[in-house]
């Protein structure tokens, strides 16, 4: 699919990948069912700022659920802030 044919709600991580009221995220059906570019769509929405509150909530399930400790859910959360702020800059 072209770029300029892409849908409006590509790589929009809210409308994509929208946290459901079980406090998971599930793509909707109709992305999942219907959309010829639903990777791609996914990839760009985890990849975007918004994608990096998808991580922390990974974190913190696996931090409350006793897979991970206060100081590796500390040093994974620096990493992925330092991940965002490289890419901050190199988008400048």
């Amino acid at each position: 699919m072209e770029e300029d044919k892409l849908p409006p709600c590509f790589g929009e991580l809210d409308k994509v990948f929208p946290m459901q009221e079980s406090g998971l995220r599930q793509t909707p059906k109709s992305c999942f069912f219907h959309c010829p570019v639903k990777t791609r769509c996914l990839k760009q929405a985890l990849a975007s700022k918004d994608g990096v509150k998808v991580e922390e909530e990974l974190i913190d399930r696996s931090e409350q659920a006793g897979m991970m400790n206060f100081f590796e859910r500390w040093s994974r959360k620096k990493q992925m802030h330092r991940r965002l702020q490289a890419r901050e800059k190199k988008e400048d």
